[in-house]
């Protein structure tokens, strides 16, 4: 078992789950778990024994969505700087299968254009 500050890592006999860890904040997705969630997935890809990668939270909630408190003070520009879709197009070039593994609450927002 490999753990960090924002995921655990276990790896089984042809898989390998990776848990959420920020029970606190019910596994909000901040800039530190998503760039450890990518960097995990990118070894986990590489690996010859891994082939299929499942992804999970706690009971209580999968995630929250983003983490809004780390947004909430940024500006405009800042928040361009981080270029925040560069690490989901770096998970959408994983080759191997993820499965999502939900209980309790999965939350996220989503614009709506008119």
């Amino acid at each position: 078992m490999h753990e960090s500050h924002t995921i655990t890592l276990i790896k089984e006999p042809g898989y390998a789950l990776i848990q959420f860890n920020r029970p606190e904040v019910l596994n909000a997705i901040n800039m530190k778990l998503m760039e450890e969630l990518v960097s995990t997935l990118e070894e986990l890809d590489k690996d010859s024994d891994v082939r299929c990668i499942v992804i999970t939270g706690s009971e209580k909630a999968f995630a929250a969505g983003a983490d809004i408190k780390e947004m909430a003070d940024a500006s405009a520009i800042e928040m361009l700087q981080r270029d925040q879709f560069a690490r989901w197009d770096r998970i959408r070039k994983i080759k191997k299968p993820i499965i999502a593994a939900v209980s309790g609450f999965a939350l996220g927002a989503a614009a709506s254009w008119r």
